[in-house]
């Protein structure tokens, strides 16, 4: 069976990277706009309401206005910004978040994209929230390191101008106002009641992104250590194809004593570690920013929402 799939937005970066990983299935037919029509409001809501499935990879206001248009009761709008993901009305686009989650991504009419550093955030904590081990009221901390291709086309053109300005060749702390979009969703989805502290950080390499948690084990349910952690997240992940749970403080993936931030870079995998001393522990999810953390999820949520492999396209 053949599907009709429409970008809207396929110029920006994860427009582009979704046409890629299509262009790449025969079970799928690709709706393109013509380049003269691509601001005509009536011929994208025509191309919209004509797919199976529609990838809204747009701004916020532009998202929602996009999807006011869809009224195809067949069409399924997978939005890629943050309009809509703690909107209760829409699935979050994260299979592997829940047992449950694969059941409603296959009735869902509206999926919610999710973003690259709550993916890596909720892939660690969420398991452990459901397990008790951490309280939903715990207060707790993340810091990420990205590559600048999540900042979108302007900032891909700042790193990869020549020279680039020196002042780009350090990481780069943002979001030091403390409301990073990314935070709504990563508190919602985790299961968290407090919004955590976060501060993500920019660095001079394309792609590849880490999300880092730490823990004082003495703030945990009584009895919990680094083996307890790292079981609890081989549980709950065991049998997906997707999410790769290393071993415990895991040395093998260090290189001289440093983590590889783009190891997993042109996958759509997520990488899990636990680094842990007798009352402390590092939690690290490791992602393509532009795979797991943008596009590769939105294809495999499509594939999730049709019926179909979820890893056809995709690469693990």
């Amino acid at each position: 069976m053949s599907y009709t799939v429409y970008v809207d937005g396929q110029e920006g970066t994860t427009g582009l990277q979704i046409h890629e990983l299509l262009a790449r299935r025969r079970d799928l037919e690709v709706l393109r706009i013509d380049a003269d029509l691509r601001k005509d409001n009536a011929e994208r809501a025509r191309l919209l309401n004509a797919a199976d499935v529609a990838f809204l990879c747009l701004p916020d206001q532009a998202a929602r206005e996009a999807a006011s248009w869809v009224t195809n009761p067949r069409t399924c709008v997978i939005d890629a910004s943050t309009a809509h993901r703690v909107d209760p009305a829409w699935v979050f686009g994260l299979p592997e978040m829940t047992g449950e989650q694969r059941a409603l991504l296959r009735g869902a009419q509206r999926v919610s994209n999710p973003g690259c550093h709550s993916t890596a955030f909720i892939l660690l904590v969420r398991p452990l929230v459901d397990a008790g081990l951490i309280d939903p009221a715990d207060a707790l901390s993340a810091t990420s390191i990205t590559g600048y291709s999540g900042g979108g086309r302007k900032l891909i053109e700042q790193y990869q101008a020549t020279p680039p300005p020196g002042r780009l060749t350090s990481p780069r702390p943002y979001g030091l106002a403390l409301g990073h979009k990314h935070v709504p969703e990563m508190t919602r989805w985790s299961g968290l009641k407090t919004k955590p502290v976060f501060m993500p950080m920019v660095a001079n390499f394309y792609k590849g992104l880490c999300v880092s948690v730490p823990l004082h084990l003495k703030n945990l349910h009584s009895s919990t250590d680094g083996q307890r952690l790292h079981a609890v997240l081989s549980e709950r992940y065991a049998g997906e194809r997707f999410i790769r749970v290393m071993p415990l403080s895991d040395t093998a993936s260090l290189e001289a004593g440093y983590f590889d931030v783009q190891a997993c870079n042109d996958t759509n995998r997520c990488d899990l570690f636990v680094y842990a001393s007798a009352d402390q522990a590092i939690l690290i999810a490791r992602l393509d920013n532009l795979g797991k953390g943008a596009s590769g999820a939105a294809v495999q949520s499509m594939n999730a929402h049709l019926g179909l492999d979820e890893g056809l396209g995709l690469v693990s």
